[in-house]
């Protein structure tokens, strides 16, 4: 087994050198390269995904990737910022369906802005389809209006557009997980406005009558956006599109407390795919040795049952973190009275110590 080990820029080395530490108790037989990516990637090679770095990624069972992106690369022409890199990766890659699980620890239930009783215990599935959408629909671009109220003027457009074949096959992922959930799913469109999504919904609904013993239902997403605070348990697995996918996996995340503590996984149909945390690259505390490692962790273990056949190996990383959380260590963005702050550093030993069976001090 092969592992891309791609840390990127900001908090992205800091998070995926504790991650790859966590891998390497493991005892596992695989290897680990590590390439540039994003705007450490510019830097050295002119390109936020060099071909060097794509080759390796390609030539891997699975990426483990940091983030990407800084304040300085913003005035970039857009071909060349960091976060091409990670829709670049997604497109050679064949990476269609996005799971984001937002899982409430017992021992955070405290760090959500919600009250208690509303996220205690809260489990959501979010799965967001990659491919398609206004991230890639063409056409695209800036010209002058011939139509609409300002005829004559700068305009910039996109295209919001999905194929029969692409529809389907993220619904079947969705009902496939939901088989060994709790057998809900909930699909998330705006098929009052837009015809896209009526279409979304129209194929969600045929692909669902393959699958009787999950219940379906629709919601429209300014709805769903609102259900995540207002009742976030009444989800089970959650299933849209590429961009309002893109929001309301991080609402969710917030429900738990911390996007800090959210993996996410990006998958193809060989079940090749790149893991990575929910958050950005948070350049503002990059080198500073305070970021939240759990996510990057918990997304390799994701990564070891998903795309490795690791399943033990994976069980064994999720239940050191839960055994961290609880022993009261606390990173400061899930830090509260009672609790002891640690840093990046401190968060990966501690990992490795419950793995290793070792005494976790503090």
């Amino acid at each position: 087994m092969k592992i891309a080990v791609l840390p990127g820029d900001g908090i992205g080395t800091e998070i995926v050198a504790e991650a790859v530490r966590v891998l390497e108790v493991l005892d596992l037989k695989f290897e680990m390269e590590s390439a540039l990516v994003g705007g450490a990637a510019y830097e050295a090679h002119g390109h936020p995904l060099p071909e060097s770095t794509l080759k390796l990624a390609k030539e891997s069972d699975a990426v483990l990737f940091g983030a990407v992106g800084d304040w300085k690369y913003d005035k970039l022409d857009r071909p060349l910022r960091p976060e091409q890199a990670i829709l670049g990766l997604r497109k050679n890659l064949g990476l269609f369906a996005n799971f984001r699980p937002a899982i409430c620890y017992e021992q955070l239930v405290g760090a959500s802005s919600l009250k208690p009783e509303l996220i205690a215990g809260l489990d959501i599935l979010i799965i967001r389809e990659l491919t398609g959408d206004i991230y890639f629909g063409q056409p695209r671009g800036r010209r002058t209006a011939v139509d609409g109220h300002f005829p004559g003027a700068e305009e910039a457009f996109d295209t919001m557009r999905y194929s029969r074949p692409e529809v389907e096959r993220i619904a079947r992922v969705a009902f496939e997980a939901a088989r060994k959930r709790s057998k809900r799913v909930t699909s998330v469109d705006k098929a009052n406005v837009l015809e896209t999504f009526q279409f979304w919904k129209d194929i969600v609904t045929e692909v669902g009558k393959e699958y009787p013993d999950v219940e379906l239902d629709h919601m429209y997403v300014d709805n769903a956006a609102m259900q995540l605070v207002k009742a976030p348990k009444k989800f089970d697995v959650v299933v849209t599109g590429n961009m309002f996918g893109d929001i309301l996996s991080d609402e969710a995340a917030m429900l738990t407390g911390s996007i800090g503590m959210l993996p996410s996984a990006s998958l193809n149909a060989s079940n090749q795919g790149l893991y990575e945390p929910s958050h950005g690259s948070a350049p503002d505390i990059a080198g500073k040795g305070v970021a939240n490692p759990l996510a990057t962790i918990l997304s390799a273990a994701m990564m070891l049952r998903f795309s490795l056949n690791q399943p033990e190996a994976a069980d064994r990383i999720e239940s050191a973190v839960k055994h961290v959380l609880a022993s009261g260590l606390r990173t400061g963005d899930i830090w509260s009275e009672g609790t002891k702050r640690v840093g990046t550093r401190e968060m990966g030993d501690a990992v490795v110590a419950a793995i290793t069976k070792k005494t976790i001090t503090g």
